[in-house]
């Protein structure tokens, strides 16, 4: 049985990118990447589904992803790649905790995750190793198409989720 994949990509907001309040390393570069898995993906005729985190207002003033900030905007370069696809808010590193995700997931029949975006050793690794990731029959992060605030941090990351999950390049996924 063919299992059905979904994209989703995480947090890939203006605030990892330089002039924001927390720029990633080679952001630019992953944003290219996570483009052109957005374009396979849908070539594949599999959806894309957008998270994006919003700092709690509750818990005060955030370093970054403040409400109305200009740093909190998903990538204009994402939109435009992936103009249709539904948008998860979080507040939380787990895409799944106390979000619309799971239930975007079941209306669009998705049993394989494809992982991608922004700080890899935390919102992405977090939503890989999710309890609720668990109902899903495979979970995969495209590491070319993740990034956090040094290489050695995204690698040692990568290498640590390897255990839980599978880590491969994009073109090895699509």
């Amino acid at each position: 049985m063919k299992h059905k994949q979904a994209l989703i990509v995480i947090d890939v907001q203006m605030d990892y990118f330089p002039g924001g309040n927390y720029p990633l390393h080679n952001a630019e570069g992953v944003l290219t990447q996570v483009e052109a898995a957005i374009h396979k993906a849908q070539a594949a005729q599999m959806p894309v589904i957008l998270v994006q985190h919003i700092a709690d207002p509750a818990k005060g003033p955030s370093p970054f992803f403040n409400a109305g900030s200009a740093g909190v905007a998903t990538h204009p370069r994402v939109l435009a790649a992936a103009p249709q696809a539904p948008l998860v808010i979080k507040r939380f590193a787990d895409s799944f905790d106390s979000t619309t995700l799971t239930q975007t997931l079941a209306e669009l029949g998705v049993s394989e995750l494809l992982i991608c975006g922004m700080m890899t050793q935390n919102c992405v690794t977090h939503t890989a190793i999710s309890k609720a990731a668990q109902a899903y029959a495979k979970v995969s992060i495209l590491a070319d198409c993740c990034t956090t605030v040094t290489d050695m941090l995204h690698q040692i990351a990568l290498s640590a989720v390897s255990r839980r999950v599978t880590v491969l390049p994009m073109a090895e996924a699509f």
